[in-house]
Order: C-alpha cells, then structure tokens, then sequence
C-alpha cells in the first residue's frame, strides 16, 4: 500500500464570491472562470458559495424549482473533476442534490486534485425563516459531521445555517480538520437593512471567527452577492458578500467586500499547533460533564449531579 502524501504545512486558499444568473450553465461557466483564476493566482484549494448553480431557491416554495437538482456525481461535478484534475487543486462544490425521487439535500462535494470525489457533506441544520424556506426542499443530512484527506490538508466543511452551531464546528474539528469551510448564502432582507444589517452582518463574522478560536482551525467563509428576487416581486434578499479567511485565533487575513471578489489567502497550518499549545482548548476539555449536549432542553429538569473529578 503506498504512503499517505504528506500534507503540506502551508496552502492558498481561493473563496470565489460571485453573482448567480438564473441560468445554470452560466452559473457553471462562471465558476470554472473563477477557479481558473484561483489556481493562476497558487490556489491549491478553491471553495464555491453554497448552491452555486442557482439563485437562492428557498425564497419561495415552488415544486419545479426541485427540478434544478442533480446527482452527485453528476454534471457539475464532472465538470469541476475534470477541471480539478488539470489544475491540480482542491475544490468545494455546493450543490443542490437529488438524492432520489422526491428525496433532496444541500451538499457540498469535496473533489480532490486527481478528480476524485473524496467524500460528500449533507446540511446538517435545515432553517425555516421568511424566505429562506429550506425545509420545503432539503432533507436534513444524514451523514454526520465530516472531515476529508485531500492534496490540501485535513478538510471539513459545512454549509451556511450550519455556521451558527458550535456543535457542528467542534465535531468536525475533532476529527482532525484544520481548515473549516462554510460556503454560506445569507444577506439582508432590504427592508430591514438599515436598522440590523450592521448587527446581523457582525454577528456573522463574529460567530464563525469564534469556531476558529474554539477549535485552533483556519476557517473560510464564502457568500454570494447581488440583489435577488427570483420571482421578479417581493422585495427579494440582497446577499452582502463579506467572504473572509480567518487564523486560528480568530485573526482575519483577508475579507472581500459586497461586490462579485476571488478572495486569494495563505494559510499556514503550523499556526494550529502554536495556537493550540498556548490556548488548549481541546485538552481541557471536560468531555465526562457534557452529556446534557444531547438534549434539546434542560431547563425543565432537574439540574443533574455534578461530575466527580477535578474541582
């Protein structure tokens, strides 16, 4: 059996934040010029916004729209393996998959430099708010929290509504990734703008530069741009971009504005180990005292023993 290539200590990140179009093929040409572009400037992982061959879908529920999903592995993937393949990079392809007849998830497939697809991770949380209706269209994953050996390093991502969670960011952390992937499509509803963009905006780089620093991985967030209104009425959402790579102890080293960016980053993976010895979060770690975890709730009850152990 030939050995695991050893992982390199430091990689370029690209993050493309792009406009979509209606029409899927020019999403697809889009991001295939945008990866190309990426890999010309020394990426050697390329990370796409989620459902990058779409406009956002879930502001409305409308049974045709399922008829934008593929399979994975399917066209788009065929498409950005084979361009994986000549341009010896990574890439994080979100998708809208069609698992089944009638049965339908938010994915991202992980393809590695010689085009194969080394795993694929199924959105986790599943949201449901004034347009974002996304429960009408995904099943939530069944797969877990995942991390993915490629050419780039020990991988993890996770998508969007998933970046609110400590839990999904520790669990893949835990299994050994370094860098954290969220490709993300989260804006503003315009009439709300004025008074909570800057809050909501904030809040946003807040909590996913908290993974980073919970956890001593890099993390990339990737958004798309663009005002959206698929059905040409209702005020739509207007998508604020602000992609960001950010260190393991929350430092962002580059972040795009509001406007269509290929975000180009190092990554240096020496600087997990030095964060992690000076902040041990995951050795301190009191994993015999968190049981209560897995409930939903635990305010109702009555408050558990303490642990025994260390005071």
């Amino acid at each position: 059996m030939p050995e695991a290539a050893t992982p390199p200590s430091k990689i370029t990140v690209g993050l493309v934040q792009m406009r979509m179009s209606a029409d899927p093929a020019t999403n697809l040409a889009t991001a295939v010029a945008r990866v190309r572009e990426a890999a010309a400037r020394g990426a050697g992982v390329v990370c796409l916004p989620e459902l990058f061959r779409t406009l956002y879908l879930a502001q409305r529920e409308d049974h045709a729209l399922f008829n934008l999903a593929e399979s994975v592995p399917g066209p788009s993937t065929d498409t950005l393996g084979k361009l994986a393949r000549e341009l010896g990079i990574v890439v994080i392809a979100p998708l809208f998959e069609r698992r089944a007849p009638g049965l339908y998830h938010n994915t991202a497939a992980v393809i590695d430099a010689d085009a194969e697809i080394k795993g694929i991770y199924r959105k986790m949380h599943i949201p449901d708010d004034p347009a974002y209706y996304e429960k009408f269209y995904f099943t939530p994953g069944d797969l877990g929290f995942r991390a993915f050996d490629t050419k780039a390093g020990r991988i993890g991502t996770l998508v969007c509504w998933d970046q609110w969670y400590p839990e999904a960011a520790r669990l893949t952390a835990l299994q050994g990734a370094t860098l954290l992937f969220y490709p993300t499509a989260i804006g503003w509803h315009p009439a709300e703008k004025a008074a909570f963009g800057a809050q909501q905006l904030d809040a946003w780089r807040t909590i996913q530069r908290g993974h980073a620093i919970a956890n001593g991985c890099w993390v990339g967030a990737v958004n798309r741009v663009g005002l959206e209104r698929p059905d040409g009425s209702g005020a739509g959402i207007e998508f604020w971009g602000h992609s960001f790579v950010c260190d393991p102890f929350g430092v962002v080293v580059a972040e795009a504005g509001e406007d269509e960016a290929l975000l180009i980053a190092e990554v240096d993976l020496a600087r997990v180990e030095e964060v992690r010895r000076h902040w041990p979060f995951l050795r301190d770690r009191r994993v015999d005292a968190y049981s209560g975890i897995s409930q939903r709730f635990l305010g109702d009850r009555e408050s558990p023993a303490p642990p025994s152990g260390e005071g």
